[in-house]
């Protein structure tokens, strides 16, 4: 990978660091991954999960080999009950000690969505109101970051690194290159608690509003805003990044 001249100085170095991790760590596997990532000076590392289908997953291996690692969860405000039960059961079954809960700013609310049903009519003004923004606060205090993203998940993930640069910061993903059947086999060796909602057809959760349970032979994540073109809330996207290199934060 090779930085682009017109990135700053510390933005080369950054892209730099990542492509070298990718290099070194990039191909083992997704507990070895964690375990390097975390033997390396990054400034600080978290983790974020949703607590959603497969969330499990990457907890488990995190806890394995540091359970006080901070875990960010953003609550929307627009979750499902059983996902906000199945975070606190969860994490009490791995003894994870560290969750920490960010939340869309009132202000925001009060004057972008006073009624609650901006998903009505704009979902990506409802995203970055209530997952991107409030998510660019949660990983701020941190030099890089676990996701449980997979390159199977979408179009947009198809060639996703395990290292990778999100403005001043590393973004890490174990599990870039896991498939269904991997996920689920390793759920059932290890016998971890899943979402009760995946049981209803729910393979990719989100918030309840523009959420819907999957048809046989469809993909993971089509019942995420089912019938628009949308696929990614921006949490992933360059929408994050924008909020991570904000001088408000």
């Amino acid at each position: 990978m090779v930085p682009n001249p017109r990135l700053l100085d510390g933005d080369a170095a950054v892209l730099g660091r990542a492509a070298a991790l990718n290099a070194l760590y990039g191909g083992l596997p997704p507990q070895e991954i964690i375990a390097r990532a975390l033997a390396e000076d990054l400034g600080g590392v978290a983790a974020v999960s949703s607590f959603g289908a497969d969330s499990a997953v990457l907890l488990h291996m995190i806890a394995g080999v540091d359970p006080g690692l901070p875990i960010v969860f953003l609550d929307t405000g627009k979750h499902f009950g059983e996902t906000l039960d199945y975070r606190d059961a969860l994490a009490a079954d791995l003894g994870l000690t560290d969750i920490r809960v960010v939340t869309p700013d009132e202000a925001a609310l009060s004057r972008i969505d006073p009624t609650g049903k901006l998903h009505e009519t704009d979902t990506d003004a409802c995203c970055n109101m209530r997952k991107v923004e409030p998510m660019a606060r949660g990983v701020a205090p941190f030099g890089a970051w676990f996701t449980g993203r997979k390159r199977f998940q979408a179009s947009t993930r198809a060639e996703m690194p395990v290292f990778e640069m999100v403005g001043p910061r590393i973004r890490i993903n174990p599990l870039a290159g896991w498939g269904t059947a991997d996920l689920a086999d390793y759920m059932r060796r290890h016998g971890l608690r899943e979402n009760p909602l995946v049981a209803y057809g729910y393979l990719s959760i989100g918030c309840f509003p523009c959420t819907q349970p999957v048809k046989a032979g469809e993909d993971a994540r089509s019942g995420r805003w089912s019938g628009q073109a949308k696929t990614e809330c921006g949490i992933h996207l360059t929408g994050l990044e924008r909020s991570l290199t904000d001088s408000a934060l």
